[in-house]
């Protein structure tokens, strides 16, 4: 009779850390309660788009590129400012030029008799001001350039953000996943366990009435010890995944957790590479991230180049003072401003070529990702198609060992055998049901993988796992 071994998911054995993979982490955590939390698919995923770690970073980063791109507005738009003050004010006319030289000159044009022996150089005003300034840039080539590449910049970082949301949904998905997958091996270990426990009960038994050997017993117990050990070690790699599904949604991993969605199942409808490409071209957010940066960094090359234009600027204000009762006066001013730059050519040179350079890089980078993206639509593609047939050799493995496990089970009602090729049938079909799980895993863990290849895995997850 074969030896059967139970099916341990061996990914329960990575070491997964948010400080390797922020998409590993949480930013806030559920407080532990007695209750066992219920948990869908649908579930995990919105709790991993409220508390995923990479995606609050990815939001964070697009909040900081909009304050940017505020500031760039603000350099078309008018500066006001009103200010106003008041104070006592002690003037040394002395220290400001006006000086006993100064008085012994003008002395001879004030009128005869004029006395100015009690003249003070030290003065005392109370002055009451304020001001009304207004400030705009009405033509600036860098400030224009500066404005696109601040709107590219913020794109970008919009669909690095929706990037982000897709990377969380394929996490928690296919956590989810590996947790119903490592569920089904726990049973089929438990199975394993309880076949070879009657084998080796009937072997013992056998060797007490002397009908069999003490190796034949050992055996049987060595057999069985060993599916305890595969049993404990599933057990083990469940608690471990669902531990890290709970630290990807932000719930404590002390809460009590039950998984109620099953291994969902159903065929993707055939597509052609260029029909997934062309999809990809449209919704891939990293395409069109990389996109906007070439875009930010063509404006920021512009922005140097338009460094030689003039620079057209307007200020102004209008403000009232009085002086003690000397009483109050407006005055303002009106400055246009022209500015050329004149000679400055090696630092402009040299800017623009550093950023025509980074420019290349991000055309090239972009020119990569398109073979890239045709190159993963292509792979995924291949992973589903292949997938699908294990998942169908699997699902009729089940067939024929539920057929067996029903012949089996009229043999020993007629007493033609006993239970223990009963309990291996049973085994079996747990086997080969395992089996079914693992394969829908990979099937699942594939359509996922295709849906994220071409940037539709948030909005069409569900469509393509057939929940």
């Amino acid at each position: 009779m074969p030896v059967l071994r139970a099916q341990v998911n061996p990914s329960s054995d990575s070491n997964y850390s948010s400080a390797a993979n922020a998409f590993y982490g949480s930013v806030t955590v559920q407080p532990v309660t007695d209750e066992e939390l219920k948990l869908s698919l649908d579930d995990a995923v919105r709790r991993g788009l409220d508390t995923n770690l990479g995606l609050k970073q990815a939001e964070y980063s697009e909040k900081n590129l909009r304050g940017q791109y505020n500031q760039a507005v603000q350099q078309f738009l008018p500066t006001i400012s009103l200010v106003g003050d008041a104070g006592y004010h002690m003037y040394n006319l002395e220290a400001l030029g006006f000086g006993p030289s100064l008085v012994a000159k003008v002395l001879p044009i004030l009128p005869p008799g004029t006395d100015i022996s009690g003249f003070s150089f030290i003065t005392r005003a109370e002055v009451t001001e304020g001001q009304f300034k207004y400030e705009q840039t009405l033509f600036s080539g860098p400030v224009i350039a500066g404005f696109k590449a601040a709107g590219a910049g913020m794109r970008a970082a919009y669909f690095a953000k929706m990037s982000a949301r897709g990377e969380v949904v394929q996490q928690v998905a296919s956590a989810y996943l590996r947790a119903i997958a490592a569920a089904s091996a726990v049973e089929n270990a438990r199975a394993l366990e309880e076949s070879d426990r009657v084998s080796y009960n009937n072997a013992h038994e056998a060797h007490v009435g002397g009908t069999a050997a003490n190796l034949d017993e050992l055996r049987a117990r060595v057999q069985y010890q060993t599916e305890q050990q595969a049993r404990i070690q599933a057990e083990n790699g469940l608690q471990k995944d669902l531990i890290l599904l709970k630290r990807e949604i932000g719930v404590d991993p002390g809460q009590k957790i039950v998984l109620t969605d099953r291994a969902p199942y159903s065929e993707l409808a055939a597509q052609t590479p260029e029909e997934v490409r062309a999809i990809a071209y449209k919704n891939r957010q990293d395409y069109q991230n990389l996109t906007n940066q070439a875009l930010e960094l063509k404006a920021a090359h512009q922005a140097y180049r338009a460094q030689r234009l003039p620079t057209l600027s307007f200020k102004g204000f209008y403000g009232v003072t009085e002086v003690a009762s000397i009483g109050s006066h407006g005055n303002f001013a009106a400055t246009g401003e022209l500015k050329f730059p004149i000679f400055r050519e090696a630092s402009l040179r040299g800017d623009i070529d550093a950023a025509h350079a980074q420019w290349d890089s991000a055309e090239a980078q972009l020119s990569d990702l398109r073979v890239k993206i045709d190159q993963q639509v292509r792979s995924a593609l291949l992973d589903v198609a292949a997938d699908k047939k294990l998942v169908d050799v699997a699902q009729s493995n089940v067939e024929l060992a539920t057929r067996a496990l029903s012949d089996e089970t009229d043999r020993v009602n007629a007493g033609v055998d006993d239970t223990l090729p009963l309990v291996d049938a049973q085994a079996s079909l747990s086997t080969a049901q395992n089996n079914f799980v693992e394969s829908l895993y990979r099937y699942n863990l594939s359509k996922l993988a295709l849906a994220r290849a071409a940037g539709i895995l948030e909005q069409q997850y569900r469509d393509y796992l057939g929940r």
